[in-house]
C-alpha cells in the first residue's frame, strides 16, 4: 500500500460531528481533513461514495487465548483479531488473568507471547486483580508505568476461581485512585450465587437454564451497588463491565447523579438476546451461557435507555468463545460446567448499528462513542486513537449502511462453530477497515498480515473527566453555602 491515501467522498462521523470531507493518510497518520484535497501520483485513492468513514472500533473486553473451566477459548490472537477487524475493530482491549502467588509480569508476559506474531490489529491489556499483598503493591506503579496497563479488573464472581473480597476490591479501588489507575469489576454477588447453585443441583436441576435461575439480576444489582458505594467511600473511578438488568443501571445512574465517578458497559448480546433462549431443547441452551447470564426481555429497554441517555457509555463484546461440540457440552450433565462465554467480537458494531441507528434508539454520533470513543478516552488511548483527528492514527473504518446482511456461523470469521445470532438480519455493513493507515480488510476482504497489530501502551485514568469527585462536590457545595 502506498503510503499516502486519500478517502474521499466519504461522510465522516465522530462522536461529535457529522461532515462530508476528505481525509489524507501520510505514514499511517490522518495528516490532513478537508473538503476537495487533491491527491499527487504517489497517493492511492478511495472512494467512499455512499459510506460513512468512522475511527476505528475500540472493543474493550475481550476473552482471547483464555483458559476457562478446563479448557481454553476457542479464538486465539490470529482468529480473534481477524474476526474483530471483518467487524469494524482495530484496537482490542484483552484480559490478562493472574494467579495468587505469582507476580503479575510473569503474567502479563504470558499475554504478551500470546499475542505476539499473531495479532492483525493493535491490543492492549487490563490486568486482574486477585489478591493484595506486598508483592501486588510493589508491582502495580511499575505495570502502570512501564507496562502501559492502567485498568484492573476484579471479579465479585466465580467464588473458589477469581472471586476477590471486599476487602481487597476496596483496596484495589484505594491504589487506582492514587495511581492513576481505572477498576473494572464483574459484579454479581458470587457467594450467594454459589449457593443457589448448589441448591439447583442438589434438586436435579443441570439444564442450561438453571445457569440463568440461579445468578438473578437482584444479585447483579446488588453487587454493582456496593461496589460503587465502595468506590465513592475510597473517592476512586468504577467500572462495570457487561452490564445485563434494570438493577444494575439503576445503581450506576444514581451514583453517577451524586457525581461519584462510576462508569458502566453493555454488550449485544444483552440488548437482542434474551433469557428464554436459554431454554431450547437438546442443550441448545448452552450456546448462550454467560455471565452475568442472559435477561429477561424487559431488560433491554432499560439497556437501550440507559444509552441513550448516558447513563451507559461503552459496548463491549465480552468475546469469550467456545465451541458447542468439545466444550460446552462439557456440562451437558451439569449446567455449572458449561464453559460462560459467547462470540461476539466480530458483530459488536454493526449490530449496534443496526438496532441502535437504524432503529432510532440512538444517533450516529453516540454510535461511533460507543464503539470508540468513549473507550479510548477512558483506557487511556485518546487521542491516539477512537477520533478523526488531525495527526491521531489512522484507524478507520469504511462503513457502508446500505448493505443487508444475515449473520451466521457459515460466514462468520470466529473459529467456533455456532454464532449467537444465528439468522438475525443486520443494516449496515464494514466494507474497509485500515489500522494504522494499512489495509486489514479491503472490499470486504482479508489482506492484513499475522502479528502486524502492536502492543499499544496506555496513559493513566483520566482525571479531568466530566464528573466532579466527590471531594470537588463538597468544595463545591462550601462555596455554595452548604449546597451542591
Amino acid at each position: 500500500m502506498s503510503t499516502r491515501t486519500l478517502i474521499r467522498n466519504g461522510i465522516l462521523v465522530t462522536a461529535s460531528d457529522t461532515f462530508e470531507a476528505d481525509l489524507l493518510i501520510t505514514a499511517g497518520k490522518i495528516e490532513q481533513i478537508g473538503i476537495g484535497l487533491t491527491p499527487d501520483d504517489q497517493t492511492e485513492v478511495i472512494d467512499a461514495s455512499g459510506c460513512y468513514v468512522i475511527p476505528g472500533g475500540i472493543d474493550p473486553h475481550t476473552h482471547l487465548d483464555m483458559p476457562f473451566g478446563g479448557t481454553v477459548t476457542a479464538d486465539d490472537f490470529a482468529t480473534g483479531t481477524q474476526a474483530a477487524a471483518f467487524g469494524g475493530t482495530t484496537t482490542i482491549i484483552d484480559f490478562c488473568l493472574t494467579q495468587k502467588g505469582r507476580p503479575l509480569s510473569e503474567s502479563l508476559q504470558e499475554w504478551h507471547n500470546k499475542a505476539r506474531g499473531k495479532a492483525v490489529i493493535d491490543y492492549g491489556f487490563h490486568l486482574m486483580i486477585g489478591e493484595m499483598n506486598d508483592q501486588v503493591l510493589e508491582e502495580l506503579p511499575q505495570i502502570i508505568e512501564e507496562e502501559g496497563v492502567s485498568s484492573f479488573k476484579v471479579f465479585m464472581a466465580y467464588k473458589n476461581q477469581f472471586q476477590a473480597d471486599d476487602g481487597i476490591l476496596f483496596q484495589t479501588l484505594q491504589k487506582a485512585k492514587e495511581y492513576g489507575a481505572l477498576v473494572m469489576v464483574h459484579a454479581e454477588n458470587g457467594d450467594v450465587i454459589d449457593l443457589l447453585v448448589k441448591q439447583a443441583l442438589a434438586e436435579g436441576r443441570t439444564a442450561p437454564i438453571y445457569h440463568a435461575l440461579t445468578r438473578p439480576s437482584m444479585l447483579e444489582g446488588e453487587a454493582t451497588g456496593r461496589a460503587a458505594r465502595l468506590a465513592a467511600l475510597a473517592d476512586s473511578q468504577l467500572y462495570v463491565v457487561h452490564v445485563t438488568c434494570a438493577e444494575a443501571v439503576e445503581q450506576i445512574a444514581r451514583m453517577r447523579e451524586l457525581g461519584y465517578r462510576i462508569w458502566g458497559e453493555t454488550c449485544p448480546q444483552y440488548l437482542t438476546l434474551e433469557q428464554s433462549i436459554m431454554d431450547q431443547p437438546d442443550f441448545e441452551g448452552a450456546k448462550y451461557v454467560w455471565s452475568p447470564p442472559l435477561r429477561e426481555k424487559g431488560h433491554q429497554e432499560a439497556l437501550w435507555n440507559a444509552l441513550k441517555s448516558g447513563q451507559l457509555q461503552t459496548i463491549g463484546s465480552d468475546h469469550c468463545s467456545f465451541n458447542f461440540t468439545g466444550q460446552k457440552d462439557l456440562g451437558r450433565q451439569d449446567f455449572s460446567k458449561i464453559p460462560n462465554g459467547g462470540p461476539v467480537i466480530e458483530d459488536r458494531v454493526s449490530i449496534l448499528y443496526s438496532e441502535g441507528v437504524a432503529k432510532g434508539r440512538i444517533s450516529l454520533n453516540q454510535w461511533v462513542d460507543l464503539c470508540s470513543t468513549r473507550a479510548s478516552k477512558l483506557f487511556g488511548l485518546f487521542p491516539q486513537k477512537g477520533t478523526l483527528a488531525v495527526g491521531t492514527d489512522a484507524d478507520i473504518v469504511i462503513f457502508d449502511p446500505s448493505i443487508t446482511r444475515v449473520i451466521s456461523a457459515e460466514t462468520h470469521h470466529m473459529n467456533v462453530d455456532y454464532s449467537a445470532f444465528e439468522g438475525m438480519q443486520v443494516q449496515g455493513c464494514p466494507v474497509t477497515v485500515l489500522c494504522r493507515g494499512e489495509y486489514v480488510i479491503r472490499n470486504r476482504q482479508f489482506v492484513g498480515a499475522s502479528g502486524a497489530g502492536e502492543y499499544v501502551k496506555r496513559s493513566k485514568y483520566d482525571a479531568q473527566e466530566p464528573l466532579p469527585s466527590r471531594k470537588q462536590l463538597s468544595a463545591m457545595a462550601a462555596l455554595n453555602g452548604g449546597r451542591s
